[in-house]
């Protein structure tokens, strides 16, 4: 088993994968998302599993999706200053209960929560890296 001490340099585990996919879906819920997030439509589409697309591959979220792309994309448009702002700002700021909600949601459903990190885990972990955040 290799040790993280013992990976190349530049490669992210799967657990800093993990926490780095999941503090981006919470930061994108704090910031711009959270009016949609918190509204009972979208908390009622995301939580049931009509909203799962029966498909012979993986199960499919498209809520799960839009707010994946914004992540992306807010990722993809901002400067490494901005980010570097936005992170400083957030610190040490309680969580909204949209957040807490959206978090909620993911740790109740794995299939979810694999399927957001898998879309989001190297475009974000690619950004952070360029911009200094992860080592």
């Amino acid at each position: 088993m290799t040790k993280q001490n013992d990976m190349p340099k530049g490669t992210v585990s799967t657990k800093a994968a993990v926490v780095i996919a999941t503090a981006a879906f919470c930061s994108l819920v704090w910031s711009g998302f959270t009016s949609q997030a918190a509204s009972p439509e979208l908390s009622a589409s995301i939580q049931s599993r009509s909203d799962v697309v029966k498909t012979s591959g993986p199960p499919q979220y498209p809520v799960m999706d839009q707010i994946a792309d914004k992540l992306i994309q807010k990722y993809q448009v901002s400067t490494c200053d901005q980010l570097w702002l936005e992170r400083a700002a957030q610190k040490g700021q309680p969580k909204s209960p949209a957040q807490q909600q959206a978090i909620a949601v993911l740790h109740g459903n794995p299939q979810m929560l694999s399927a957001f990190i898998n879309r989001v885990a190297a475009p974000i972990a690619t950004k952070m890296f360029e911009c200094g955040m992860i080592p």
